[in-house]
């Protein structure tokens, strides 16, 4: 049986025109999307998420198209960039690890500078998001909105199960005001007792540790391959390849090593909270 193959209208979206102008592209090379992933180190399946727009492709991917079909005069990553114009409630180079965040029975998450975005307060967030320096003030609340918005999947019937593990730091670094501190703190001590969330502080006695260089989270599956998304200054960055998600697949299983256990993580942000950010 031959494949009904989706046909795009590729001004329906910046996502629909990349999809679109990777599936001519490819089918010009004669090559097959299995054989387009190998070249770009993603799996068939992958490839053909984006060319269906079902999935925003990442900077790592578009380069790679790039590479893999010199024809295309370097068209992926100059879509890709165009596309970030379109940034809605989320930068677009965020697309793809929304749609993973959406689709995960189980999220991991390291943070050493602050709290999570999927546990953090609108005040908080609005404190953070209002310091980026490409912050328009009239799209703030939009930002706030979206990032609030992502905690929605642990109101679901079957929430993903997420380790959330961050540095002692996170909890003492002012974030906006004293009350904004404090509140954050109280509400990341009562989401810790919500059932599908464990938060885990590694104490600040641990002193160097495996994640210092810097914040990510892993997506799993069940028995699917599971990706990551890596904080950078610039712009995170998305990947399924093996040997990433292994690797801080590691890491991370040592920093929960490091950390306190689920109860005294409590009562340390408790402490904190009372001590450090109440006038």
């Amino acid at each position: 049986m031959v494949p009904v193959i989706r046909e795009l209208d590729p001004s329906a979206g910046p996502l629909n025109f990349f999809g679109a102008e990777l599936r001519r592209a490819r089918a010009a090379a004669g090559l097959s999307q299995d054989q387009l992933g190998q070249r770009v180190g993603y799996s068939g399946a992958q490839v053909g998420k984006v060319e269906t727009g079902d999935r925003a492709p990442s900077l790592d991917f578009a380069q790679g198209c790039d590479a893999a079909l010199p024809a295309a005069g370097g068209l992926f990553a100059r879509i890709y960039a165009l596309a970030r114009r379109w940034d809605g409630g989320h930068p677009s180079w965020f697309s793809e690890w929304l749609e993973v965040e959406q689709r995960a029975t189980s999220l991991c998450s390291w943070e050493p500078l602050s709290i999570p975005g999927l546990l953090q307060t609108a005040d908080y967030a609005r404190a953070i998001l209002a310091a980026g320096p490409d912050t328009a003030e009239d799209e703030l609340e939009q930002l706030v909105s979206a990032r609030i918005e992502r905690q929605a999947i642990f109101d679901r019937a079957n929430p993903p199960k997420l380790w959330a593990v961050m540095d002692e730091a996170a909890l003492h670094r002012l974030i906006g005001s004293h009350k904004i501190m404090y509140d954050q703190l109280l509400h990341l001590a009562d989401t810790s007792c919500h059932p599908s969330i464990t938060v885990q502080i590694v104490p600040a006695g641990i002193g160097a540790h495996a994640g210092l260089l810097g914040g990510f989270a892993i997506a799993s599956f069940g028995s699917a391959p599971g990706t990551v998304y890596m904080e950078s200054p610039d712009q995170g960055q998305t990947t399924g390849k093996p040997s990433v998600v292994g690797k801080l697949s590691l890491t991370f299983g040592t920093l929960r090593a490091d950390a306190l256990p689920r109860g005294a993580s409590r009562d340390l942000i408790g402490k904190i909270a009372e001590e450090r950010w109440t006038d």
